[in-house]
């Protein structure tokens, strides 16, 4: 009996060590875990719920490496429950539905609620999501649901309100660090028996360089380590930049991550600050994203909010939009930098969005006004008759090439120009041919 536990306890072991790094570094207890201090604090919610045995049904959102499933399996073994783990990119209703009769049985059997961990949650169609419903509204699980997409946006009502959303921030350099130095240092589970000789920035270096990503920066430091013959392991910054190779931006073309590019973009543009428009640019183009997509939105901001402060945006935006489709990558990075420059750097104004807002609003909201029979098709026999076009002035038959005639029958004003740009310098006759028309509609009364 002594030797068959000897010889299950040496598998165990090698199982073990067989394992990645960032696998046999995981935190073991709420305490181990690192760079999530405004969820895990004391007297936090997470740590009331652990406290009462009662954990209900929560999500974990956040970006990839900040600890999502190591905090499923810590409240697990903090709350001795049963973790069901369950991926749903590969798991279906049948598997959900076999798990969920697994949990019910424990539960009948006088055991505490299992733990249903569900990774990347939002991947789970409605129908899936609803099957959730009955057990968690019974408490016969509580269901712990991990996404890196905004919760509000891809998980069901139903299913939200039965939840608490808990959000998980990307690791700071120094927590990283942290990770780095534990890995290190730890004898049992991590390097601790390796010589290292790291150069003083180039561990540094490789926690600024994983963008917050725990699990890519002990992958990273495993490579080093192991690919390594020399003893002590020399840890380099030319090293470290080896390894990392090229940087792989989290990026999702339907997720979060897209449209808060793409707000960063546009709102960076609308405020006229350059470098930061080429920054969002940059990671763009960086993930990859759709050339249309980026041309599309140049082309809206265009009209949107520089409008006729500098009509030649909206000729740029479209001769961008153009070229972009003749050359495609990497040429056309020049053609939309130049375009995102250009754009950040016009004057600014939003008359012809607010213009035809006001517009349409007085269309659904106002009483309808009538075409005025002066404008209305005299083309046809008959149109005289019915008094259309009789009293129309053709404006280019005045010097000024403005006719005094009323063209609405009523006083409003949509458009209100800004003092930017080539706007500036038509307030005055604006002004001047209001004026003309309203004393036109005057003296047609």
């Amino acid at each position: 009996m002594d030797s068959m536990s000897l010889f299950a306890r040496q598998e165990a072991e090698a199982l073990e060590q067989a394992k990645p790094l960032a696998a046999r570094m995981r935190p073991r207890s709420l305490d181990e875990i690192v760079g999530q201090e405004a969820l895990l604090r004391p007297g936090s919610l997470l740590r009331r719920l652990v406290a009462t045995g009662r954990l209900g049904s929560i999500l974990l959102h956040g970006p990839p490496g900040t600890g999502k499933t190591t905090l499923a399996r810590v409240l697990a073994a903090e709350l001795k429950a049963t973790l069901f783990p369950l991926n749903a990119v590969t798991s279906g209703v049948k598997e959900l539905r076999e798990v969920l009769q697994k949990a019910r049985d424990e539960v009948l059997a006088g055991a505490p609620p299992p733990l249903v961990f569900v990774d990347e949650i939002h991947r789970f169609n409605r129908s899936q999501q609803d099957a959730l419903l009955p057990d968690v509204e019974e408490g016969i699980v509580s269901l712990i649901g991990a996404t890196t997409s905004n919760p509000f946006f891809s998980v069901n009502a139903a299913l939200l309100s039965r939840s608490q959303v808990l959000q998980l921030e990307p690791l700071v350099p120094e927590a990283i660090r942290q990770v780095i130095d534990r890995a290190l240092s730890d004898r049992q589970r991590g390097l601790g028996e390796i010589p290292v000789d790291a150069q003083p920035n180039a561990l540094d270096h490789l926690a600024n360089a994983v963008d917050g990503d725990a699990r890519r920066a002990l992958m990273t430091l495993d490579l080093l380590v192991r690919s390594s013959p020399s003893r002590p392991v020399p840890i380099t910054i030319e090293a470290v930049r080896e390894a990392l190779h090229r940087k792989v931006l989290a990026f999702d073309a339907t997720g979060d991550e897209h449209y808060d590019l793409a707000s960063a973009l546009i709102k960076s543009i609308r405020g006229s600050d350059v470098d930061a428009s080429l920054y969002w640019l940059a990671r763009f183009l960086e993930s990859g994203e759709e050339i249309r997509f980026l041309c599309r939105r140049l082309l809206i901001l265009a009209s949107e909010d520089i409008g006729n402060a500098d009509p030649q945006a909206l000729i740029l935006a479209t001769s961008a939009a153009t070229t972009c489709e003749w050359i495609g990558l990497p040429e056309c990075q020049l053609t939309l930098s130049q375009t995102v420059i250009y754009l950040a750097m016009a004057p600014k104004s939003n008359s012809a969005t607010t213009a035809i807002a006001e517009a349409r609003r007085a269309v659904r909201e106002e009483p309808t006004l009538p075409v005025p029979k002066r404008l209305c098709d005299a083309h046809y026999a008959g149109a005289e008759k019915l008094g259309h076009g009789i009293g129309y002035q053709y404006a280019h038959d005045y010097p000024d090439g403005v006719a005094p005639q009323d063209y609405l029958g009523a006083d409003r004003e949509f458009y209100k120009p800004t003092d930017r740009g080539l706007e500036g310098t038509w307030q005055a006759r604006l002004e001047s041919l209001r004026n003309l028309f309203r004393k036109a509609r005057k003296d047609n009364k």
